[in-house]
């Protein structure tokens, strides 16, 4: 009965459960996290695991993708100071102009994929409202969202 963690409705985009670190039942080995009730699970790691593990929070998004995020307790390292400043300048042509002349331009991604995302609402907007096609199409729309 309680084998396997139970996500919420289909409905909600995004659906996740949190589970506590107790008796090391969290690990991260390798490219394997060990979590409660599913064992080891393969996972792309992001960066190493630095401190002690407080909690997981396994997350899927409106495109089918499973992500976990692990609360850590860690010690704060200090940064040498620099005592240099700089001055960032954020507009709309740019994205970002330091004062010594660095400047970082503003790609325009949605500009790219918005006749794509155009077809895939007018796909998802006839079909049936909670039908099978209709979580297909929404999942396409979410995918073309995400980029």
């Amino acid at each position: 009965q309680n084998k396997q963690p139970r996500f919420k409705s289909k409905k909600n985009p995004i659906q996740s459960y949190t589970t506590k670190y107790t008796n090391r039942n969290i690990a991260v080995i390798d490219n394997y996290i060990k979590l409660p009730k599913l064992g080891n699970v393969r996972f792309a790691k992001s960066r190493e695991v630095e401190g002690r593990i407080i909690s997981a929070t396994i997350r899927r998004n409106p495109s089918d993708k499973y992500f976990v995020s692990l609360a850590v307790e860690s010690e704060v390292k200090e940064l040498p100071k620099t005592n240099s400043a700089i001055g960032i300048d954020v507009g709309l042509k740019d994205f970002a102009i330091l004062s010594n002349g660095t400047i970082y331009s503003n790609p325009k991604f949605f500009r790219s994929l918005e006749e794509k995302l155009a077809h895939a609402q007018k796909v998802m907007s006839r079909r049936t409202i909670g039908g099978e096609n209709w979580y297909k199409a929404k999942r396409k729309v979410a995918r073309i969202h995400e980029k």
